[in-house]
């Protein structure tokens, strides 16, 4: 049976990209200033000076405003002033700060898979922006353990699992994130249950998952998590050994 389920938090359990997106097009008017937009170099430069520091800053809106200051120095060829930038360092502020936005059915969700399977949120980024938004959240006490980490992939899971004595087969994730919250999991031999957002980063659009895997149920709400996770546990009954 599965006996553990983990939560993500970031476009799972309440809004995050929406703002990211918001800071890229303001990201973007500014660099208006300096160069053609039309080409959408600013954009795709972006991507690639962020897939290069992710290894350097982690994942999160701090890594994100020195990689528009970098991508912004690059593309202006030095000429970006000092108040842009100033402006831009003001867009990563923007997205640290903003209100905790919780999707509609996530306490209920949350607690409906509480009541028959032990609980865990897994979330990674800048560990003081996560540790604000789960206060924030008012979803901290459902969970019976939370873990930031700086990377979602198959060592972290195993990790966790270990930690809680676990074998993969008896645990699956919950999350947005084929790249993060689905890939690893189903590798190690878990399952999970994918609820597709609305906007997804472009890093975390690379993947290599099996959408036709029996481990993996995909949803278009929260509501309907309770029920994927039974049919998963049933699904694991039935696996031979």
């Amino acid at each position: 049976m599965i006996e553990l389920v983990g939560f993500d938090a970031d476009d799972t359990l309440w809004h995050s990209q929406n703002h990211f997106d918001a800071a890229q097009a303001e990201f973007e008017a500014i660099l208006g200033r300096y160069l053609d937009l039309s080409d959408r170099q600013a954009h795709d430069r972006l991507a690639a000076v962020e897939r290069a520091n992710v290894r350097l800053f982690g994942y999160g809106a701090k890594g994100m405003t020195l990689s528009m200051i970098e991508t912004a120095i690059e593309l202006s060829e030095g000429r970006i002033t000092g108040q842009d930038i100033g402006r831009i360092v003001d867009l990563g502020k923007a997205v640290l700060e903003h209100k905790v936005e919780v999707m509609p059915g996530a306490r209920e969700a949350v607690g409906a898979v509480a009541a028959r399977h032990g609980v865990v949120l897994i979330t990674k980024g800048d560990l003081f922006h996560q540790e604000r938004k789960v206060a924030e959240s008012g979803l901290a006490g459902l969970f019976h353990r939370i873990e930031i980490v700086s990377e979602k992939d198959m060592p972290t899971y195993r990790r966790v699992l270990a930690e809680f004595n676990l074998p993969p087969e008896r645990f699956a994730m919950v999350g947005n994130s084929l790249r993060s919250d689905i890939e690893p999991v189903l590798a190690i031999g878990g399952s999970a249950v994918h609820i597709p957002y609305a906007s997804t980063w472009v890093l975390e659009a690379e993947h290599k998952v099996d959408l036709e895997s029996k481990r993996l149920l995909t949803v278009d709400a929260l509501a309907a998590v309770p029920e994927a996770i039974a049919l998963l546990a049933e699904r694991a009954i039935g696996e031979p050994a």
